[in-house]
């Protein structure tokens, strides 16, 4: 591989964390001139939003969140793929779109934009695994909207769909003997449900207190101006 093509992929990458970087949520309350840091769950994603502005909103910001990890995972990635020359059953070809996968979701949830204090990156997840495993993606969202209809905890609709996700991806690798083909894929699921439930550790400790806010129903809890460790709360 020519240092050009390193160049070029090395920029990908940054273009990758910095597109998943963009705070839709952030930028969508400060165009009603409300900080959602401090509504609410003080969330940037999708679920505060909705909450804090409304779910026309709420869902511009899922759509935004959801086609920019698309667009990093998928139309980036085939981009940088067409201008580096890289053997046809390379490890960087094989890996490359699985790690803009990564940066991407890094960005929303450590955007350097808020002192990299992000989403949770449920949505963003959900458009990097719709240009990287379209199958087991679709089944996730429908896992997700049947959970969260049944209990109406958003929180752990997402969690539970995210491993479903996962589980599904694995079984299809295996089910199809692509198990070491597809690793670079079925690897990258796996990390982002282990964290997109590291990123909801404070929502399992109130789902197990019973004090985490079902959909339709407003947090009782004020936001919190700063969060430890860089985290931001809700889904």
């Amino acid at each position: 591989m020519t240092t050009g093509a390193l160049l070029v992929a090395s920029g990908g990458l940054l273009a990758a964390y910095l597109l998943g970087a963009v705070p839709f949520g952030y930028l969508a309350g400060r165009l009603r001139g409300i900080d959602v840091r401090a509504v609410g769950s003080g969330n940037i994603g999708a679920t505060n939003v909705a909450r804090a502005l409304g779910k026309p909103l709420g869902i511009a910001v899922f759509i935004l969140d959801t086609a920019k990890g698309y667009a990093a995972a998928g139309p980036l990635a085939w981009l940088v793929l067409d201008l580096v020359s890289l053997p046809a059953e390379g490890l960087l070809r094989s890996v490359l779109a699985p790690l803009y996968a990564l940066a991407v979701c890094a960005g929303h949830n450590w955007t350097v934009f808020l002192n990299f204090r992000g989403g949770r990156g449920v949505a963003t997840a959900a458009g990097v695994l719709l240009a990287l495993a379209p199958i087991p993606a679709v089944a996730g969202l429908a896992c997700w909207a049947i959970l969260a209809a049944v209990f109406r905890y958003v929180s752990l609709a997402s969690m539970l769909a995210a491993v479903v996700t996962a589980g599904l991806c694995v079984g299809l690798a295996a089910w199809n003997e692509k198990l070491a083909e597809t690793w670079p894929t079925w690897s990258l699921t796996a990390v982002l449900a282990a964290l997109i439930i590291v990123r909801h550790r404070a929502n399992i400790g109130r789902l197990l207190k019973g004090q985490e806010p079902k959909i339709g129903r407003k947090s009782a809890e004020p936001a919190r101006a700063a969060q430890p460790e860089g985290e931001s709360r809700g889904s």
